[in-house]
């Protein structure tokens, strides 16, 4: 029987759904605007939106919020600092290597968030859902690996860069959930959104002032992309609605697990977008994450 705990399931797909298009999007202003003024846009134009969904949200239930609680500070702004470093990181290893390929190894995060999980918020699993973990994180592995590529730092570099922005995204995903779980009072749904406005807001303040202080051209040119920017923007609220939703339901390392789907997603928009040609040792990655995934929601 599909109850509302079980909703973190379309909620999550949703979400890889919608940062697979905003990752793309913002891939392809990367160019004109420099990393981090395409992990800028994401927060910058994001951030109304996100104003608009706690807007909707607070008419439709009306709950009544107030002032974050000191206990809600420190999750918040683990959250937020994790997730500028790990976009900045994600798409600098993305100018090195294919949209694939970088995705997988930033998706090792699943394993990485069962971890944090534990350690920071006490989230534990089952050994069915461990042992789904481990096989889809095979899968990710198995996708990313490059057979007889080239050696060396050049190489090497872009690996690394893609694992530590896996870490710094499943640190994201704890501290954001436990920001969620300590709004006290309200719905699952408007702490979700309540969390995401304040997250996105310190997101955005402390990238704009960085911007403003060390590269001003940049910030000139975000405005003068506005248009892409704000469909960017825009894709990138949409997600982390429901990534926040997800959160609140059940441990980040279950919503990350399952989000590793976006594997699948992201080599449709390689083939179609990006021209980049599928492996037959990354479609056997890919039937491992399935694999792995639909145990996680069967179990």
């Amino acid at each position: 029987m599909f109850t509302v705990a079980s909703l973190w399931i379309p909620f999550t797909l949703t979400a890889a759904l919608g940062q697979v298009a905003r990752n793309a999007m913002q891939r392809s202003l990367t160019g004109p605007l420099g990393t981090w003024g395409a992990t800028n846009i994401r927060f910058l134009f994001g951030f109304p939106f996100s104003l608009v969904f706690f807007a909707l949200v607070i008419a439709s239930t009306g709950d009544h919020v107030s002032w974050p609680t000191m206990e809600f500070w420190p999750w918040l702004l683990l959250g937020a600092l994790s997730q500028i470093a790990a976009t900045g990181l994600m798409l600098m290893a993305m100018n090195d290597r294919s949209f694939v390929v970088t995705t997988a190894y930033i998706k090792t995060e699943a394993i990485q968030a069962a971890i944090f999980g534990f350690i920071f918020l006490g989230d534990h699993l089952t050994l069915w859902k461990v042992i789904a973990i481990v096989i889809a994180t095979a899968g990710v592995v198995i996708t990313a690996l490059r057979p007889g590529s080239a050696k060396g730092f050049a190489d090497l570099k872009p690996t690394v860069i893609g694992l530590v922005s896996g870490a710094a995204f499943a640190l994201s995903a704890v501290g954001f959930r436990g920001a969620i779980l300590v709004v006290p009072g309200v719905s699952f749904v408007t702490a979700a959104s309540y969390t995401l406005v304040f997250g996105l807001f310190v997101q955005t303040l402390i990238l704009t002032i960085q911007m403003w202080l060390r590269s001003p051209e940049a910030l000139r040119k975000i405005f003068g992309l506005w248009k892409p920017s704000m469909l960017a923007g825009f894709m990138g609220a949409f997600a982390s609605q429901f990534w926040f939703l997800s959160f609140a339901l059940t441990a980040a390392a279950n919503v990350r697990t399952l989000a590793l789907i976006e594997v699948l997603f992201a080599q449709v928009i390689s083939y179609y977008s990006f021209k980049q040609p599928v492996s037959p040792r990354e479609i056997g990655g890919i039937v491992l994450i399935l694999i792995g995934v639909a145990l996680l929601v069967a179990v």
